[in-house]
């Protein structure tokens, strides 16, 4: 009996010592069609770099502001008698806007006037009786003080209705009316915005690493897609002298000529600011640039030998310095030589020494001037 089961506890051991060797052998296989499995090769669209002459500019965002803008107000408080603008309409430095309620000032004016009257007599009077030496000198200096006291009361009452009637500044563009004839004004109540608009500035930032200084004086062009075909020519008229903490950009002010008023306050616009002399550039699609905190790179196609020594199309990432864009395009400065084959899309599937399939039959756009459609 024993010697059975021994006998079959040996062919159990041998049958199990035989399927583990025929499961070893199938993961020893498994393994190295694992290594030497190749992912297959990604599609991806290239084009070959090329220099092309740019002109050194810096196009950046810049908004429109008035040379002179505010919001006029009332400077004492009174009730609305006469409004002499229209919302929207162009005035002149000095023209009256609105006239508010004077009746009691005007009262209290004749009634000074009247003081000031009996003043100017009593004074001559006094004199006359000063050089006869008939009156004291203090009763002449009383006399005297008098008079000039109400001439000052009546100026006070003079300017006052002054005030009361409310004057462009200067001259520009009114805003929308804020008022309505009859209503009370309090003092600083604002009535009517009012805007200069020609010349007119246009203020944008730079980064510091630009010479913000050495851009003084250049000549500018500003543009805007809501004025289509429209070009604005200016230029830099001031520096900023300290730079933003938050953007790390300078301010630059440019000023413009706007004779037909149409950059308004507030506009969005592009401005293209001339630097210097034309320069040479490697131009790229957008597309093909793969930005990253630590430094945008693009994808080069090239010859790439595997662990066997066999060749394949595969892609090697090259870091690049990117400066300026026109268009679909960017300008890339060092990193790439003419002749290069870029990847210009698939660029975000793709690692070092993946392998790829060039198909060129739909690229990404690559326009210096794009025109779209829905524009």
């Amino acid at each position: 009996m024993a010697k059975r089961m021994i006998l079959m506890l040996a062919v159990v051991v041998a049958l199990l010592a035989g399927l583990g060797f025929v499961k070893y052998r199938q993961f020893q296989t498994a393994m190295a069609q694992g290594g030497s499995f190749q992912p297959p090769p990604t599609a991806v669209t290239t084009i070959v770099a090329k220099h092309e002459t740019w002109p050194s500019t810096l196009n950046i965002i810049g908004t429109a502001v008035a040379i002179q803008g505010v919001t006029v107000s009332a400077d004492l408080p009174g009730t609305v008698e006469r409004i002499n603008f229209e919302s929207g309409k162009p005035v002149h430095a000095g023209d009256v806007l609105v006239e508010l309620d004077t009746r009691q000032e005007r009262a209290q004016l004749t009634a000074a006037e009247a003081q000031r009257d009996l003043a100017r007599i009593n004074f001559a009077r006094t004199q006359e009786l000063v050089k006869q030496g008939v009156t004291a000198r203090t009763e002449y200096d009383n006399t005297s003080a008098q008079q000039k006291a109400t001439e000052a009361q009546v100026g006070e009452i003079r300017a006052t209705i002054e005030r009361k009637t409310i004057r462009a500044p200067f001259t520009g563009v009114l805003g929308l009316r804020q008022i309505n004839l009859g209503q009370y004004l309090a003092a600083g109540q604002a009535i009517v915005p009012l805007q200069s608009l020609n010349p007119i500035y246009v203020n944008f930032g730079v980064p510091q690493q630009t010479s913000a200084p050495a851009l003084a004086g250049r000549t500018l062009r500003v543009t805007s897609d809501d004025l289509p075909g429209a070009t604005f020519t200016g230029r830099v008229t001031a520096v900023d002298s300290v730079i933003s903490e938050a953007t790390r950009n300078i301010q630059v002010q440019a000023t413009l000529p706007n004779p037909a008023g149409k950059l308004r306050p507030g506009m969005f616009v592009q401005v293209q600011v001339v630097l210097g002399a034309s320069r040479q550039v490697v131009t790229l699609p957008a597309s093909a640039i793969n930005y990253a905190p630590y430094g945008d790179s693009v994808f080069v196609v090239t010859d790439i030998k595997d662990p066997k020594g066999k060749t394949y199309r595969g892609v090697h990432q090259q870091f690049v310095k990117v400066e300026g864009s026109r268009g679909d395009q960017v300008a890339v400065i060092s990193g790439l030589n003419s002749g290069d084959e870029v990847v210009t899309s698939g660029v975000f599937k793709l690692r070092n020494g993946a392998p790829v399939q060039v198909n060129n039959e739909v690229q990404p756009p690559n326009n210096p001037k794009p025109k779209p459609e829905d524009t």
